[in-house]
């Protein structure tokens, strides 16, 4: 084996030939000649399904799943509420509402076969006003069409009987809504990957591609990989990582950060399952809520405010390059014209415990300032066309031996087994012989 010119034995008389020779043996990447059939970008639930769906139906092929965390599910897989959404909100037809009830289904079945701690517990969806009654009764309708099993509309005395603190005038009842450990499920499904022979790889971050006939080297921070093809699902990079690989996608990834609260041991007696607002049909957010977590507590929120890093957990997180390309893209500053006042409301609510909880007491009127306490964040990858349009729906484009998941925004997580298949019957239809 030759590096650099230099063979391996006599790297070996060198000060650190040993420890480059056991990384050599330990990091199969770094063996020239070896081509993988398919390189996946990203080492969350998305990514890692599809290289399970895909290993699954074809045990033979090399497969390499790549994270440049030193874990998996790091970031919007590890950081979201940990919820199983039951597909009732999106459009009756759209690739979200076919892929969360069906993905829900299946997340279900392989946490009971897998063990992946996981309660379908049921969540209430509370209209606190008037107002929120048509368009409650829209999202009762979708659920209808999408085939949600189960919901119901209640009255203000359910509501109360199924969470006694929370204060409503009509509600939807969803019994398929649960929770999950999204986590436990990424490290299971990476040691299915495993089990069929393809190989999941941490600490390794793709910093660009080189095209040689029908052969993709991918440049990584660990060395050179060949592979015959790609399927790019790193999230809140996945525009950055299209565009390295020479696709010209008709959108960009702003992050928005969601800021949590949690109950104190106090506050916790106030919720039993999960209570939602209905939704702002003019926002793709979902409201602040209170979520039962799968290993004790209760989260509420998030809030959803602009964050100038992508990966910025922080409320003064700042990354130049993040802040840069989102703040010379059309598509963000007409974002912000078009909801400025909503905007400013979320950034008033971020440094503000008192206004945070003023949001959270429409639905449990009850909630005291010592009953909350700052909890985690997380940040979401929200693709912006030039126009200041949220794409709404699941995005996935094929470009030269590639495919980029461009939007996989809630419920992704929910729905990450079904996008598994999408992206395994994709790859059959874009990359022949595989």
């Amino acid at each position: 084996m030759i590096v650099r010119g230099l063979s391996v034995r006599n790297i070996q008389q060198k000060t650190f030939g040993s420890s480059l020779t056991l990384y050599l043996q330990l990091n199969k990447i770094m063996q020239p000649g070896s081509v993988y059939d398919i390189v996946i970008v990203g080492g969350g639930c998305v990514g890692l399904s599809a290289a399970y769906k895909i290993s699954a139906v074809y045990p033979e092929k090399k497969l390499l799943v790549v994270e440049k965390e030193n874990q998996l599910a790091v970031h919007q897989t590890g950081r979201n509420s940990g919820v199983i959404h039951s597909g009732l909100y999106y459009k009756p037809g759209s690739y979200k509402a076919k892929n969360c009830v069906e993905g829900r289904r299946e997340l279900v079945t392989f946490s009971k076969q897998h063990h992946i701690p996981h309660d379908v517990c049921g969540k209430v969806i509370v209209a606190t006003h008037i107002s929120e009654i048509p368009h409650m009764n829209r999202v009762f309708d979708n659920g209808l069409k999408n085939g949600v099993e189960g919901i119901e509309k209640i009255s203000a005395d359910k509501i109360r009987e199924i969470e006694p603190y929370c204060t409503g005038i009509e509600g939807i009842w969803v019994p398929c809504t649960g929770i999950v450990d999204y986590v436990a499920l990424s490290n299971k499904l990476a040691e299915l990957i495993r089990a069929k022979g393809s190989e999941v790889k941490t600490g390794i971050k793709v910093t660009g591609f080189h095209r040689n006939g029908r052969e993709t080297t991918v440049i990584t921070s660990q060395g050179k990989i060949k592979t015959r093809y790609l399927i790019n699902c790193s999230g809140l990079f996945t525009d950055r990582i299209a565009k390295l690989q020479g696709a010209k996608p008709d959108m960009q990834i702003v992050g928005f950060r969601g800021d949590y609260y949690d109950l104190t041991e106090k506050g916790m007696s106030k919720v039993r399952n999960l209570i939602y607002p209905v939704p702002n049909p003019q926002f793709p957010f979902l409201g602040v809520h209170f979520t039962r977590m799968i290993h004790g507590g209760v989260e509420c929120g998030p809030n959803a405010v602009f964050t100038f890093k992508r990966e910025g957990y922080g409320k003064t997180d700042f990354n130049f390059k993040d802040a840069a390309q989102a703040l010379t893209y059309q598509g963000t500053w007409k974002l912000f014209f078009k909801h400025w006042q909503f905007g400013l409301d979320e950034y008033r609510r971020a440094f503000s415990k008192k206004l945070f909880l003023e949001r959270l007491r429409r639905l449990i009127p009850s909630l005291q300032m010592d009953e909350i306490t700052p909890g985690r964040a997380g940040v979401r990858a929200m693709a912006l066309d030039k126009n200041g349009n949220m794409i709404d729906d699941f995005k996935i484009e094929y470009h030269e031996r590639a495919l980029h998941v461009l939007n996989a925004p809630s419920p992704a997580a929910t729905a990450c087994l079904a996008i598994g298949t999408a992206i395994k019957e994709m790859a059959d239809l874009h990359f022949k012989n595989y």
